[in-house]
């Protein structure tokens, strides 16, 4: 076999299989040895016991190395299918492609330009990708888990983000496969995981942001920020919807709000063309539209208040002094941001959501 051909399912198994506790140790961490076997709770690293996979072989033929069995759940399988879903990967050419990256083995040619170039709403190539689906963005989702004391939280930490106890909309995962384009060899870095909802709150897709290894930066890759999914006419909740909402564009740029408006409800659209196109929630009479200080903004201020005014829905634009309000929140503080939001809000919103800055 030449270093441009591929190895199929069985010898990637197999080579998988020889290399049973190294597979485990890095896609299943959370677990440790016992014996013959390395136990954990569940094919996405949970702390547990309930799954157990055999590093060797028995002497008699029986009880191949590699396979594996979920007695919680009854699921089985082998270590390529411990990769699949240990980073959410639907494609077998991604799960093929992430085997060989972990055993260092030639990757296969490059796929002809004609299996090239479809695209999501973001313009990310997924061409021959099954990852953009709202099923795939779910998985993710799910397999993801909380903040606290992970990079993400460190993240969010370096933005002056703080209140960070309740956004329940916000998971991490410590290696969240990522690629370029179809061309470039598989990475994996530590990401924190935005669910994206509908107004109904359902799961239609997921924001990933991926990270330094040690959270205080995004990571150095060409697109450190995507989503996939369903992602028109949603966004990224913070907060039961109400009659009243605050939107804009960034995760950041909506948190800043919570940091001294920790009762207003809060959408992150992700993109101006999206915040633009929200879906207003049948319940809602006033929206605080959170502006960035640039052209697609400015667009966006326009469309949302000739939808708003349609839809009989009061719509109040929300202006930062710097570029943004994560920007305000970083360089002028939580005071200077609490007097900024005052003079802009209506009336009786100051003493229902304007809290006295406390740290």
């Amino acid at each position: 076999m030449t270093n441009t051909q591929s190895w199929d399912a069985g010898d990637l198994a197999r080579r998988l299989a020889e290399n049973a506790e190294a597979v485990c140790r890095h896609y299943l961490s959370a677990g440790r040895r016992h014996g013959n076997y390395w136990l954990v709770g569940d094919v996405h690293n949970t702390p547990g016991r309930s799954l157990y996979v055999r590093l060797h072989g028995g002497p008699d033929g029986r009880g191949r190395a590699g396979k594996w069995t979920d007695g919680a759940t009854g699921q089985h399988g082998d270590l390529l299918d411990i990769i699949r879903e240990s980073l959410g990967l639907l494609d077998f050419r991604d799960v093929a492609d992430e085997a060989r990256r972990f055993l260092s083995l030639p990757q296969p040619q490059p796929r002809p330009a004609s299996d090239r170039g479809r695209s999501d709403v973001f313009g990310h190539d997924v061409s021959g990708l099954a990852s953009g689906t709202a099923d795939a963005a779910r998985r993710l989702w799910a397999m993801s888990r909380p903040i606290a004391g992970t990079q993400a939280e460190t993240w969010l930490r370096h933005r002056d983000l703080t209140r960070l106890t309740d956004l329940s909309s916000l998971r991490f995962h410590p290696d969240c496969y990522y690629r370029a384009d179809a061309d470039s060899p598989t990475e994996t870095w530590p990401a924190l995981i935005a669910a994206v909802t509908d107004v109904d709150d359902r799961v239609t897709g997921v924001h990933r942001t991926w990270l330094a290894r040690d959270g205080k930066g995004k990571a150095p890759v060409a697109m450190p920020r995507r989503a996939m999914g369903d992602l028109l006419g949603r966004a990224v909740r913070f907060g039961a919807v109400s009659d009243v909402l605050a939107a804009g564009e960034g995760i950041e740029t909506v948190l800043s709000l919570h940091e001294v408006m920790p009762a207003l409800p809060l959408a992150a659209c992700l993109s101006s063309a999206h915040l633009a196109a929200m879906a207003f929630p049948p319940t809602l009479r006033r929206l605080y539209m959170l502006r960035d200080d640039d052209p697609a903004g400015d667009h966006a201020v326009a469309t949302l208040q000739a939808r708003t005014q349609e839809a009989g829905i009061e719509c109040l634009v929300l202006s930062p002094r710097l570029a943004d309000f994560n920007d305000d929140l970083r360089y002028l503080g939580r005071g200077a941001m609490r007097a900024i939001l005052h003079p802009q809000l209506a009336p009786q919103d100051v003493a229902r959501f304007l809290h006295p800055v406390t740290h």
